[in-house]
């Protein structure tokens, strides 16, 4: 009973923290994960733990998916190179340069556990630095970019993870050995993940039609692929990955509107909750593992954390600026296509860490082969919690500022190719009403009304792609929205009071809200062509 009450209590610590995050106009993560340190100092609160092997199934899976399934493969194949060289090279590096300086100033430390740590603060959190930058004027293709990266550095690092975890707990490490067992968990990884994604993908086609069915097995899915990768000793997490790229893809040929509508506040949701708990998490358990590292002094745990994450920060900032700027140095066509130094700045500074990492720290084993602790683990955790916290505060709260200084503004092309694609859209369905108008024998008043707003936003489109403005359409779609938000507020009040009157059932009720808030959000999806 208490694990219910802990969670319930857990839940509206979230909902305050984060309430007074948006207040304070500050990422979310960073009151989480001050917020659950301060909750392990409240004394007579029961301690916190869960066993490492379900951390990572709880909460990766659901993570890893819900990234996937929103990446555009246009986007990745658009930005390859940056993204690979982001993703997989300085994974590698940071990876390298991390267990390396861990080794040399933790004294004890073992080579195979300084590159556990190296692993698990390699990867950076799209969903922090989306905290950050979503409602910022930062150009697309950086966008992009970020996430992209974000969602390969969580599957290569993971990767490196657990064969450096592995070598630890065998007590044991081969190079050749540790290059084969990369390479088959990657491929397998892989493969598993797009073979439940095409058997997922055949069995939704073929069901019929209902959200609360459909979104149950899109929740399951991760999990699908997850846990048969791992019983065959492949990547769980480049199969879920896998799965989700792939049902990211041919998913908009048989997800209905109404499960795509239920499905992206059910993710987001998830998303929310699950990265929440896990910095609260992290918070709850520093303070035992404080507790614990009482054999170092104070300032030497200070010190080694800002060694650990100025390392981390600095092989950054010196990797993209020298992935940017160094080929230009040999190749006049590389100088002339290198990005603008303000993107090159931003891309640097976001190297923000976060939940995957959070998840990873918190999955180290408990016990070796031998039956003896996994060495140095309390420490691990701590300096993983340094570097998030570090990049959270330090990059987190100056990355607003800095965009706004750099004065980043979004890439023409990508307003024109919504614009052209909307244009298309509205003329391929003012045809169909056509062609519909010729063959059948419709009520003309509803044709005519159809035929004027589909005209008029046609016209409106083909004005912006030639660079100007539809002035008397704008003005009138500005006097609907607004009359028509009016109208729909006016309804709300009369059903709520039908039902206060007893006049409605809540059923009824909420059958009629349910269409007011989707004409609702019909609205503000038309303010968004503005």
């Amino acid at each position: 009973m208490h694990e219910v009450e802990l969670i319930v209590g857990l839940l509206a610590v979230v909902a305050l923290l984060v309430m007074l995050a948006r207040r304070l106009n500050i990422p979310y993560p960073i009151p989480l994960v001050l917020g659950g340190l301060a909750l392990g100092f409240v004394p007579g609160l029961p301690p916190v733990a869960m066993p490492p092997e379900l951390v990572l199934l709880v909460f990766l899976p659901p993570l890893l998916y819900s990234e996937a399934l929103t990446l555009s493969w246009r986007d990745i194949k658009a930005n390859l190179q940056p993204i690979g060289s982001l993703s997989i090279g300085l994974v590698a590096v940071t990876t390298v340069l991390v267990a390396v300086t861990a080794h040399a100033v933790v004294p004890g430390l073992p080579w195979a556990a300084a590159f556990v740590l190296g692993a698990i603060v390699a990867p950076t959190d799209e969903v922090a630095v989306a905290a950050v930058a979503e409602r910022l004027p930062i150009p697309r293709r950086l966008l992009v970019i970020i996430e992209s990266e974000s969602l390969v550095n969580d599957a290569i690092s993971l990767v490196l993870y657990r064969l450096a975890a592995t070598a630890v707990v065998a007590g044991t490490f081969s190079w050749v050995t540790g290059g084969f067992e990369f390479l088959l968990a990657s491929f397998g990884g892989v493969g598993i993940g797009l073979a439940v994604g095409a058997g997922i993908g055949w069995v939704r086609r073929r069901l019929t039609p209902d959200p609360l069915v459909e979104n149950t097995i899109s929740l399951l899915t991760p999990f699908v692929a997850y846990l048969p990768a791992e019983a065959l000793h492949v990547s769980g997490v480049l199969a879920v990955v896998a799965a989700g790229l792939y049902l990211g893809r041919q998913g908009p040929r048989f997800v209905t509107s109404a499960t795509r509508l239920q499905a992206g506040g059910m993710w987001r949701m998830i998303d929310f909750l699950l990265n929440s708990l896990l910095f609260i998490l992290l918070g709850l358990q520093l303070h035992p593992i404080l507790n614990r590292l009482t054999g170092r002094p104070g300032s030497t745990l200070l010190s080694d954390a800002a060694i650990v994450s100025l390392c981390v920060i600095v092989t950054r900032i010196v990797w993209v600026a020298a992935g940017s700027y160094l080929p230009g140095l040999f190749s006049q066509k590389a100088r002339r296509s290198a990005p603008p130094w303000p993107q090159v700045t931003i891309i640097g500074w976001t190297g923000i860490r976060g939940g995957i990492s959070l998840a990873a720290a918190l999955a180290i084993p408990l016990l070796t082969n031998q039956g003896t602790p996994f060495p140095q683990r309390d420490m691990l955790i701590y300096l993983t919690f340094a570097v998030i916290l570090s990049t959270l505060v330090l990059q987190g709260l100056s990355l607003p500022v800095l965009i706004q200084k750099l004065s980043l503004k979004e890439e023409e092309g990508v307003e024109r190719e919504a614009t052209d694609a909307r244009l298309k859209t509205s003329q391929a369905g003012l045809a169909r009403l056509e062609e519909i108008a010729r063959s059948e024998t419709l009520p003309e008043e509803i044709v005519a009304d159809l035929r004027e707003h589909l005209t008029n936003r046609t016209q409106r489109f083909e004005a912006r792609t030639q660079g100007t403005v539809h002035v008397g359409y704008e003005a009138r779609a500005a006097v609907y929205r607004r009359l028509r938000r009016e109208v729909v507020d006016a309804e709300r009040r009369t059903v709520v009071g039908l039902r206060d009157e007893s006049a409605i059932s809540d059923e009824v009720m909420q059958q009629l809200q349910r269409t007011l808030d989707l004409e609702e959000q019909r609205l503000e999806a038309e303010e968004e062509d503005l």
